[in-house]
This record gives structure tokens, C-alpha cells and sequence, in this order.
């Protein structure tokens, strides 16, 4: 039952949030306490996305799993499969993958980067890094290794 899901989903949010977070199960719980029955499936695999190394592993199934895509015109970087690039992103003389997902409107410049989830309309610059997140809006420039970085945010290293 979906509404029951989505009034379970608003009943928990209205909590005070656990450690900083809510929790679907929650959610599934509020459901079950007001009669509905939920059906229960083994899985092979639980990924935490709220730990780097979990959410960099997700990534990597998924685009192992058929999530992979990258705009038909690619010009100007070498792609390391499986990769997932929406539309709108900017890649000149750099290295690309395995295992990286870049969103809408991001620029990637003499940049080699694998293992990585790159947000909207970042900028990279110069950077060889690995087994990083970088959030929405960032400039990294002349950064190298593995690194997690917010939303918003200008990252330098030296020239």
C-alpha cells in the first residue's frame, strides 16, 4: 500500500532524525504496526550508502549491473567502461573510469579519475584522483588521491 508507505515516510520524518539520520525501516515499521503485511526477500548484497568505500561499491554494481550509459559523442577523453556520464558534461584530455559516474553539467579537465561519484556542474581540473566523492558545485584543481568533498566547495593544490 503506498499511501501507508508514504504516511509512514512523513511519520518518520516528523521524529527527531537517529544519529543524523532517518531510517526506511522505519517507515516499513509504522506499516506493519497499522496492519499491513510485508513480504520479506533475501538479498545478496546491503550496500550503506552513507559510508564512502559502500557508496563508492554501489556505484561500481550498479554500473556493473546495467546502469552504465555514456553520451554517444565522447571527444577529447579516453572511457574506461562501465562509466556513467549524463548528458551536458564537458570531458577534454583526460582519463575517465573504471567505476565513475558524473552528473549533468560538470567539467572535467587533464583530469584521470576512477572509483569516483562526481556531482552537478563541478569543475576538475588537473586532478588524478581515485576512490572520491565530490559533491554539487565544486572546483578541484591540482588535487590528487582520494578525497570527499561537499557541495559548494574550491579545492587547490599546489602549483
Amino acid at each position: 500500500n503506498s499511501a501507508l508507505l508514504f504516511e509512514g515516510i512523513a511519520h518518520t520524518l516528523a521524529q527527531p532524525a537517529n544519529n543524523g539520520e532517518f531510517y526506511l525501516t522505519d517507515a516499513f515499521q509504522y506499516m506493519i504496526d497499522h496492519g499491513a503485511k510485508l513480504k520479506v526477500e533475501d538479498v545478496a548484497g546491503w550496500y550503506d550508502a552513507g559510508k564512502l568505500d559502500t557508496l563508492l561499491d554501489t556505484n561500481r554494481v550498479m554500473l556493473e549491473k546495467g546502469r552504465a550509459r555514456r553520451p554517444a559523442d565522447v571527444q577529447g577523453a579516453t572511457i574506461i567502461e562501465p562509466v556513467y556520464i549524463e548528458d551536458g558534461c564537458t570531458l577534454t584530455g583526460s582519463t575517465i573510469g573504471p567505476n565513475v559516474s558524473i552528473s549533468a553539467g560538470s567539467t572535467v579537465t587533464g583530469t584521470t579519475v576512477r572509483d569516483a561519484v562526481i556531482g552537478a556542474k563541478s569543475r576538475l581540473i588537473d586532478c588524478v584522483l581515485h576512490d572520491s566523492l565530490i559533491g554539487d558545485a565544486v572546483l578541484l584543481e591540482r588535487v590528487h588521491g582520494s578525497t570527499t568533498v561537499g557541495d559548494n566547495s574550491e579545492v587547490r593544490g599546489e602549483q
